[in-house]
């Protein structure tokens, strides 16, 4: 084993055999930037040596869904059960060596999904070409966990992609970070911070070689909140999670797992007979936050065939983007009909939040070509 992977072992052995008290909160603060310093390290020398490239992912479709599991719990059977792929299928661990992506279709949006090699302990530190694997979830939109009740251990599938930065339905911390050249490191705050009294944040701060600039807190942030902000390399990702070959499990079976894998809420399915997986397939779609907006044309009913697919909370100006680009150089306006509007046809701006099943007409500057909207 490398110096640098001693070091970080050593680290985390020490972290763990730290017991957490007010008296212990400083020096486990500093500890656990010192690994996240550590990680980084090892990050860059991996991608210096080749080893950081991943596998070859083209992305299509409105979004992409990764599905991540141990070895052998029916990911390439729910693949084929979701969508037209054909990834091989086998009773025994890694079958799948390479990334198949198959396409879901959901209320007009194409949703791809990825079967994606089993995690095994130790997969953040390249165990089992782990770190190729998990280089791939930090690029979908989406994570779906897959266990089964012979491997129904979550948390340590959940470890393995913080161990590789990935935080999994959370918020990025409304932390600011800047640096400078000279003038020492400021402290500030909007709120009043509980976690990281008594100057906790100097010192990880400084084992991120962060000597001068300052640091605004918005909420009050966490010790690990912080080191995720100095490190900037985090992705944040929603995820759900489904539990396979759940026509093995009696009714006391479903409620201890459901107990144990909370907070998050268990999908029970069979991806060999196709029980709960269409129940599996709309908690995606909404988990997508997609929304369905239809273009009406002027004097034309609107194509109900053909939506636009939008994520909640994008404005006209979002819807804008996916028509004809003469559209958005000549825009003047927007007719909306649904749930965002007032009133039926109400006149909006580039501005306006849209809702499901919009209806939309963009109108154009006198002279412009009306397009196809």
């Amino acid at each position: 084993m490398s110096s640098l992977e001693e070091e970080i072992s050593a680290v985390e052995d020490e972290i763990r055999n730290t017991s957490y008290n007010k008296a212990t909160q400083l020096h486990i603060g500093r500890l656990k930037a010192k690994l996240a310093v550590l990680r980084l390290e090892r990050e860059t020398r991996a991608k210096g040596r080749g080893g950081g490239s991943g596998y070859a992912v083209r992305k299509s479709g409105h979004a992409t869904v990764g599905l991540v599991g141990y070895p052998s719990v029916g990911k390439s059977t729910l693949l084929n059960r979701l969508t037209a792929a054909e990834s091989e299928t086998a009773a025994y661990d890694f079958t799948t060596l390479t990334i198949i992506p198959g396409m879901l279709r959901w209320g007009g949006a194409s949703i791809q999904i990825l079967d994606m090699p089993g995690l095994v302990p130790g997969a953040a530190r390249g165990r089992g070409r782990g770190r190729e694997v998990l280089s791939v979830v930090r690029s979908t939109d989406l994570v779906l966990f897959l266990i089964d009740p012979d491997h129904p251990n979550l948390n340590a599938l959940v470890r393995e992609l913080e161990g590789a930065g990935v935080r999994i339905n959370q918020r990025p911390p409304r932390i600011v970070v800047q640096s400078a050249d000279r003038g020492g490191l400021t402290i500030s705050s909007t709120v009043r911070l509980t976690h990281l009294a008594g100057g906790l944040a100097v010192p990880i701060a400084r084992e991120f070689n962060l000597h001068n600039g300052s640091i605004v807190f918005r909420e009050d942030a966490t010790a690990d909140q912080l080191i995720d902000a100095l490190a900037g390399n985090r992705v944040y990702l929603s995820a759900l999670l489904a539990i396979n070959k759940s026509e093995l499990l009696g009714a006391a079976d479903r409620a201890r797992l459901a107990a144990e894998v909370r907070p998050f809420e268990a999908t029970f399915i069979s991806a060999r007979s196709g029980v709960g997986v269409d129940e599996l397939v709309g908690r995606i779609g909404r988990a997508l936050r997609f929304i369905r907006i239809y273009v009406k044309p002027p004097g034309r009913p609107a194509d109900l065939a053909e939506p636009v697919i939008l994520r909640r909370g994008d404005r006209v100006a979002d819807l804008l983007r996916r028509l004809p680009s003469d559209l958005g150089a000549s825009f003047r306006a927007a007719q909306v009909w649904g749930r965002s509007a007032r009133f039926a046809g109400q006149t909006v701006g580039r501005d306006h939040v849209l809702d499901d099943e919009d209806i939309v007409t963009v109108v154009v500057a006198r002279g412009a070509s009306r397009g196809a909207a």
